[in-house]
């Protein structure tokens, strides 16, 4: 059984990269996989392996400046969810592009999962699902917002072209694990909004935490990882990934005429051209001859 840990801390690194090696050293003699991001305002990542090796790369991450309050949360499976481990160097742990938002000045207020359903069921509130739109459209909550937004460095403009609408409103957001909404009621709040919350832990703590049959959650949870998709009680849930778009998909979506296998989904078929899907097509012939000859080859998944 592997331990799979998802995590992040906003702090003031001030080499990143004299933590790189260190970190990348202790996940590789422990036999962890994942992703673990840093730059200057901290660490972003998910991770998996044996529970004694997670432990000791939580209690590192733990030891660097600003670290000792990490937070992660905290699910299992049966098979490792990563092909390969990255520790990376980058400018954000998490991408919105707006220099002047720091979550380590301030947030939104927080709100615990057992909270949750009644404040977005006041008639006050708009929640606003701060997510992509691959990942909203296979799971969201009940009467939530949707900006269809492409990456998450789009919603500043969503939200100025749409405040309006939100006149009088208290706002309620979430994401899958907090690290988004950390962001985005700092930019909030920046932009003036007085009123703003977010889910504590975000999607995954919900699922983990409240029952079924007490839930607002409509449809299954994208994952930055091989599982593609969680339900309630962090169950994996059915979606698989195309790897031509990396959206995800149902296994019947498999027997849809647009569906080729590393080339082409429903979702993907009209946005390539048929030189891109001969490039997808020769890709997974060089995988299928890997394979046969018991190399291990890489597939990489979204990052969050």
């Amino acid at each position: 059984m592997y331990t799979i840990a998802a995590l992040y801390h906003f702090t003031r690194f001030d080499d990143p990269a004299a933590i790189q090696a260190p970190l990348l050293a202790l996940c590789e003699r422990e036999k962890i996989s994942g992703s673990l991001l840093l730059a200057h305002e901290g660490i972003n990542g998910t991770i998996a392996g044996p529970r004694a090796g997670i432990d000791a790369v939580l209690a590192h991450i733990r030891a660097l400046p600003g670290c000792a309050g990490l937070d992660w949360k905290e699910s299992t499976s049966d098979h490792q969810p990563f092909r390969r481990l990255k520790v990376r160097l980058k400018k954000e742990i998490v991408t919105m592009g707006q220099p002047d938002v720091d979550p380590k000045a301030r947030v939104g207020h927080y709100v615990e999962p057992q909270d949750w359903n009644e404040l977005i069921q006041s008639p006050d509130v708009a929640v606003i699902d701060t997510r992509n739109d691959y990942e909203v459209a296979i799971g969201t909550f009940q009467n939530a917002i949707d900006p269809q937004t492409d990456s998450f460095r789009d919603f500043p403009a969503w939200w100025e072209a749409n405040k309006h609408r939100f006149h009088n409103k208290r706002i309620a957001m979430f994401c899958t694990g907090g690290i988004r909404c950390e962001k985005s009621t700092n930019y909030l709040l920046g932009q003036g909004v007085e009123d703003v919350y977010h889910l504590k832990g975000g999607i995954l703590k919900y699922l983990e935490e409240v029952p079924e049959t007490e839930s607002t959650w409509q449809g299954e949870c994208f994952v930055f990882d091989n599982r593609v998709s969680v339900g309630h009680g962090l169950k994996e849930g059915p979606h698989e990934l195309c790897f031509a778009c990396r959206r995800p998909i149902l296994p019947e979506d498999r027997d849809r005429p647009e569906y080729e296998h590393g080339v082409s989904c429903h979702q993907c078929f009209a946005e390539t051209s048929d030189d891109d899907k001969a490039r997808f097509r020769e890709r997974q012939k060089q995988m299928a001859l890997a394979e046969a000859r018991g190399e291990k080859h890489i597939r990489i998944v979204h990052e969050d």
